[in-house]
C-alpha cells in the first residue's frame, strides 16, 4: 500500500481528479472544534464574533453550506471521521465519560493508520475523546489508531481550558500547564512540524477544545468583547475568536514555512452549538446554530450542520460556495483519494473530491444520522437528495436525553427501539425545518421511511454491545 498507485487507479480512487505531477501525496491538516455552531462564524453570517482568518480561509478556498457531522455529540462524531464509518457501527454511540467502557476497538481502521502505512507522519493534538480509559493499556490510545506522535486529553482541557493540568503527550502526563488550550495545542503542532524530516508528506489532526465549556479566554480577547452584558457571552465569543486566532498562527506557520501550497486544510465542528444553560456550567454558551432548528444532542439541522472551509492551493480556487452535502463520514474516504492510497471497503462516506471541481459525489449510501439519547423527539434522520426524514422511536428512554452512557438500560434501548413515525422537510426550501411535509407527501414519506428504517436496523444490529 506504501507503493504508488498506477495513474489510472489512482484516477479512479479520486473520481477522475489529477494530482499535480510535481506532488502525488498533498499533505493533511485537519482542523475539529468542538461545539462550534453554524452561526459562530463571520463567513457563515455572524456579525458579533470575529473570526478573520477564518473569514480569509473561506475566501482562499471553499465554503461548504451543507456540511454536516457524523453525529450531534463529540465522541461518535469523532469515531465517524477517523474510521468513515457511521459511529453506532463502532459502537461509539454517545459521548464517552471518563473511565467508561466505551472506546473506538482496534478492529477499526482510521484514516491516520492507512496515512501512516503510506509513508505518512501522523499527529494528533488536542481533544482525544475516543476512549473512556484514556493513557491506559485496556483500550486503544492514539498511537494505537496511527498517531506517531500525540499530544491530547480525555475529553476536555481540566480544570478550565485555561492553565489545564489533563495533558498527556506520547503516554507521559505532561503535569500543569500555563496557557490557553488553543494555544498550547497550535504551539505542539508547530513543534512537531518543525521536527518533520524535508519533503515527509504528513496528516495533522487538531482539535480545539474550544468553544466547548468550559470556557476560556486570555484577556487580550476578552477585551474585544467588554460591552457584552450577559454573564459568560463575552467568554464565548473571546473563546472563538482566540481558536480562530491561533489557527491563523498555525496557517502562518504553513505558508511561511512552505508547507501551505502543497497541504489540503479542512476545517469544521464536531457538532453544533451547546444550550444556555443546559446544566449548570454551560452558563457561557453563547453558540448559534444561525437560521438552523434546534442545538447540540438534536438530530435537527442545527445539531448537525455545521461550518466546514476547505483550502488546497493549485487544487481549489479561491471563494467558492459549494452546496453540495458533506459529512464527516467522507473524511477518511477522501484523504485516501488524496493521496492516492485504496479506501477500506464497506465505508458509509465517500471521497468528496469531484465536489472539489464542481462534479456530482458519487454516494452509494445516503447520508444519515442516529442518535439514541438525542433531546429532540427523532432519533434518526436521512438526507436524501434536497429531502430529509426523521424518525421518531416508539417508547422514549427509561430516563432523562442527553445524559452519560448507561451499559445496561442504554444497549437495550438502542437494540429494541424501533422508528414508528416520520418527519419530513425539504431543505431546499425550508433549511428550518419549519414545514412538516410527511402528511402532504405522502408517498414520499413512505419510501424514504422505508429507506431509514432499513438502514437503522443494518446500524442497530451491527452496534456492539457494551456490558
Amino acid at each position: 500500500m506504501s507503493l504508488p498507485l498506477r495513474r489510472r487507479e489512482f484516477l479512479s480512487l479520486a473520481g477522475g481528479l489529477a494530482l499535480p505531477t510535481a506532488k502525488l501525496r498533498p499533505n493533511f491538516l485537519i482542523v475539529l472544534c468542538d461545539d462550534l455552531g453554524y452561526g459562530d462564524l463571520g463567513c457563515y453570517g455572524n456579525q458579533r464574533i470575529l473570526t478573520p482568518n477564518l473569514d480569509r480561509l473561506a475566501s482562499e478556498g471553499i465554503r461548504f453550506t451543507d456540511c454536516y457531522c457524523a453525529a450531534p455529540v463529540c465522541s461518535p462524531a469523532r469515531a465517524a471521521m477517523l474510521t468513515g464509518l457511521v459511529p453506532d457501527r463502532t459502537g461509539v454511540c454517545n459521548w464517552i465519560p471518563e473511565g467508561s467502557v466505551m472506546h473506538l476497538g482496534p478492529n477499526y481502521v482510521t484514516f491516520a493508520q492507512l496515512l501512516r502505512r503510506a509513508g505518512y507522519a501522523t499527529c494528533h493534538v488536542g481533544k482525544w475523546h475516543c476512549n473512556g480509559k484514556f493513557n491506559s493499556a485496556v483500550q486503544p490510545q492514539p498511537s494505537d489508531h496511527g498517531f506517531d506522535h500525540w499530544f491530547s486529553t480525555q475529553n476536555n482541557a481540566a480544570p478550565s481550558h485555561a492553565d489545564p493540568v489533563n495533558f498527556v503527550r506520547n503516554g507521559k502526563p505532561v503535569g500543569p500547564l500555563k496557557g490557553n488550550a488553543s494555544t498550547l495545542i497550535v504551539e505542539e503542532a508547530i513543534r512537531w512540524l518543525r521536527r518533520l524530516p524535508a519533503g515527509k508528506p504528513f496528516c495533522l489532526f487538531l482539535c480545539f477544545h474550544a468553544p466547548h465549556e468550559p470556557i476560556a479566554a486570555d484577556g487580550e480577547f476578552l477585551r474585544l468583547y467588554s460591552e457584552r452584558s450577559q454573564p459568560g457571552e463575552a467568554l464565548y465569543y473571546a473563546s472563538v475568536t482566540q481558536m480562530g486566532h491561533e489557527f491563523g498562527r498555525l496557517m502562518r506557520y504553513l505558508d511561511e514555512s512552505g508547507h501551505g501550497a502543497e497541504t489540503l486544510v479542512f476545517f469544521t465542528s464536531d457538532n453544533g452549538p451547546e444550550r444556555l444553560n443546559r446544566y449548570k456550567g454551560a452558563w457561557r454558551s453563547y453558540g448559534s446554530a444561525g437560521p438552523l432548528r434546534g442545538m447540540k444532542l438534536d438530530v435537527y439541522e442545527g445539531g448537525i450542520r455545521v461550518p466546514g472551509l476547505l483550502r488546497w492551493p493549485g487544487r481549489v480556487r479561491p471563494n467558492r460556495v459549494v452546496s453540495d452535502p458533506i459529512s464527516g463520514v467522507d473524511i477518511l474516504p477522501t484523504l485516501c483519494a488524496a493521496a492516492g492510497i485504496p479506501s477500506p471497503a464497506g465505508l458509509d462516506g465517500t471521497s468528496i473530491l469531484p465536489a472539489l471541481e464542481g462534479k456530482p459525489l458519487d454516494r452509494h449510501k445516503p447520508l444519515y444520522w442516529h442518535y439514541y439519547n438525542a433531546l429532540s423527539r427523532p432519533k434518526a434522520a436521512l438526507r436524501s437528495g434536497n429531502w430529509k426524514i426523521l424518525g421518531i422511536p416508539d417508547r422514549a428512554l427509561p430516563r432523562s436525553a442527553g445524559g452519560p452512557f448507561q451499559p445496561a438500560e442504554d444497549m437495550r434501548y438502542i437494540k429494541e427501539t424501533r422508528l414508528v413515525a416520520f418527519e419530513l422537510y425539504d431543505l431546499s426550501a425550508d433549511m428550518a425545518e419549519r414545514n412538516d411535509l410527511a402528511a402532504r407527501e405522502a408517498g414520499l414519506r413512505r419510501h424514504l421511511a422505508e429507506e431509514l428504517v432499513a438502514f437503522y436496523r443494518e446500524v442497530q444490529e451491527r452496534c456492539p454491545v457494551w456490558e
